[in-house]
């Protein structure tokens, strides 16, 4: 009886009354979604798209939440927790650079503020050390507040960044359908494989201006600028190569920030985008693979040997990974719970009779 609710509800309301002559294929709908949480910012964008009505009376497409609508992170956090952080570790590391050994550029506020990068990073270089107890003890508290709190901030301020420049790969690509709905659900599909690919161009100007710069400034050899910044990207920090200058600490200072935040997106992406492949692989499989009498026995939830619309449907999702048998048992289970005259539909009669129970 539950199963005949779900498949009611399935039916477009539509086209009750133009149900199809038996032998026809039946017409359907796709479930409504719950309402958004936030009502407000819904009813925001729908004003602006009606604004933009035209005078031939049509809409232009809603572009899909997500690449060109995706909302904006507190950048005024970020930035005010970042800060916190470098002024921080900064003034305690120039209090404490009497007690730390290497190589000094000559600015002591420079060096402090160099070392708090290398350490905020977990690049870790090994031209400035901690020689005494207290300065240890100061660059292990600052280690783990680094990891822990700046980077995992400064990673939504990169996302939002990446966001933004993939939109513009998008247009760049379909410059000639950038409003056709078509190719907005392309953009979607393919969201994070433009990721990636904004990751790879950011990666490659990174690694670019880093060479550059060693080569020019700090006087190293291509070889060895390559070495450098491919060893400070992937905060291995050998030590054997840095940035010893005035100039070069404070490049450094950014530079680091921004480059090993780079290399995190990019290979999180490329991590992303192969299991997005996998995932498509699995649904092609599901949807193109001939169901057979031990499909229909799985898929028959109500065991009346008979399998409806809305059981097949819910058989698929469970093999694609998007639903649990427990779960499709909760809702069965809230469904009789409401279904208060135990007719197999619901109806506002039903809601209001099991709210007052």
């Amino acid at each position: 009886m539950a199963e005949n609710g779900v498949q009611q509800h399935l039916l477009h309301d539509g086209d009750r009354s133009k149900m199809p002559p038996p032998g026809r294929a039946r017409r359907f709908r796709r479930c409504q979604t719950a309402p958004s949480h936030n009502v407000e910012q819904g009813s925001i964008l729908q004003r602006q798209h009606m604004s933009r009505k035209g005078a031939s009376g049509t809409l232009p497409p809603v572009p899909p939440k997500g690449l060109l609508t995706s909302a904006r992170p507190r950048f005024w956090l970020v930035g005010i927790l970042l800060l916190a952080y470098l002024l921080a570790g900064t003034a305690a590391f120039y209090l404490a650079m009497d007690d730390m050994s290497g190589e000094r550029s000559g600015n002591r506020a420079l060096d402090a503020l160099y070392f708090c990068v290398v350490t905020m990073t977990t690049v870790g270089y090994g031209d400035i050390v901690p020689s005494s107890d207290v300065a240890k003890l100061l660059a292990c508290i600052f280690a783990f507040a680094g990891v822990a709190l700046v980077g995992a901030f400064l990673s939504k301020a990169a996302d939002y960044l990446v966001e933004k420049q993939e939109a513009l790969v998008f247009r760049a690509v379909h410059l000639n359908h950038a409003d056709d709905p078509k190719s907005l659900r392309d953009m979607e599909a393919n969201k994070v494989r433009y990721k990636l690919y904004t990751a790879t161009g950011l990666l490659a100007v990174v690694l670019a201006s880093g060479m550059a710069f060693l080569t020019k400034v700090e006087g190293m050899r291509p070889v060895d600028a390559f070495y450098c910044v491919c060893a400070t990207v992937t905060t291995l920090g050998y030590g054997d190569r840095s940035f010893s200058s005035t100039a070069g600490r404070a490049f450094a200072a950014a530079w680091i920030t921004v480059s090993t935040l780079v290399v995190a997106l990019f290979f999180l992406y490329a991590a992303e985008l192969a299991s997005e492949r996998r995932q498509r692989a699995l649904a092609h499989w599901v949807l193109s693979r001939r169901t057979t009498s031990m499909d229909l026995e799985a898929a028959d939830l109500d065991g009346d040997n008979k399998v409806s619309a809305a059981e097949f449907a819910l058989y698929k999702l469970k093999e694609l990974g998007k639903i649990r048998q427990e779960e499709i048992a909760e809702f069965l289970e809230e469904f009789e719970e409401l279904d208060v005259d135990h007719c197999g539909t619901l109806s506002s009669h039903d809601l209001a009779v099991a709210q007052l129970g």
